[in-house]
């Protein structure tokens, strides 16, 4: 039995290079030891309770080539990602879309932010790039206010066990979408604005479960996937994209 408290990382060979990895829990329901691969080249291998570390390393092993093709493919999407210049013709992410960015220097107006018919519109007096950026996020953060308020009214009809609507807290992190406190307050990264609808419920529905159970038990997963019975396809999906939305401003 692996015992993740005290293993929680380890390493194989494949040809001349080493392939690090976590060990991350994993819903008791399938035996089965899943690989991911992440946008940042971080490998995660995702054991059931009763898998031991020699198992493990076996199911890493036997993915070792699939693991090593799609750093490389991650690898080379990073070379090609363009740095941000905030001027007009660049993408920006919001609801799972790109759109378009157009930046109008307008010094008779306050400065605005407006999405029309699928193109970012910045109205501002200066062409500074970070006045953009930060125009952009101020926008981004005033969606994300809106946008998880009205998904949280939606999806609290699959959480009877929440009595009351929890507060929500806007924190931009890195590493994480979002957090529940033990009083039960919600803290979430605005850059989720960015995600298509379904990752924002699965989020929400996540830490709606931690009102419940307080860890990631196995009673946890199971109160997850009762409400979201295909949650980890929709988390792969969002955490394939996370490097690009957590970039993007």
């Amino acid at each position: 039995m692996l015992n993740l408290a005290i293993q929680q990382e380890g390493s194989i060979q494949y040809g001349d290079i080493s392939i690090n990895f976590a060990i991350e829990p994993r819903s008791s329901d399938t035996p089965k030891v899943l690989i991911k691969v992440h946008p940042d080249c971080r490998v995660v291998a995702l054991a059931p309770p009763m898998a031991s570390y020699d198992e493990v390393i076996d199911a890493v092993k036997k993915r070792a080539r699939w693991v090593y093709r799609q750093m490389k493919y991650f690898k080379t999407q990073y070379e090609n990602i363009l740095p941000r210049n905030y001027v007009s013709g660049e993408s920006h992410f919001y609801l799972g879309r790109r759109h378009m960015l157009k930046v109008k220097q307008d010094s008779k107006h306050p400065p605005e932010v407006k999405l029309l018919r699928g193109v970012l519109e910045v109205k501002t007096k200066s062409s500074d790039p970070k006045k953009i950026k930060s125009l952009l996020f101020s926008w981004y953060k005033e969606r994300a206010r809106e946008v998880f308020d009205r998904r949280l009214d939606e999806v609290m009809s699959q959480t009877l066990w929440v009595k009351e609507k929890p507060p929500i807290k806007l924190l931009s992190m890195q590493t994480q979408w979002g957090s529940c406190s033990p009083k039960g307050q919600l803290t979430l990264n605005p850059h989720l604005v960015k995600a298509p609808r379904d990752c924002i419920d699965y989020v929400l529905l996540h830490e709606l479960c931690h009102i419940a159970e307080h860890n990631h038990s196995e009673d946890f997963y199971r109160l997850v996937k009762q409400v979201m019975p295909n949650w980890e396809k929709v988390k792969e999906r969002l955490d394939g994209m996370a490097y690009f939305y957590l970039n993007d401003v």
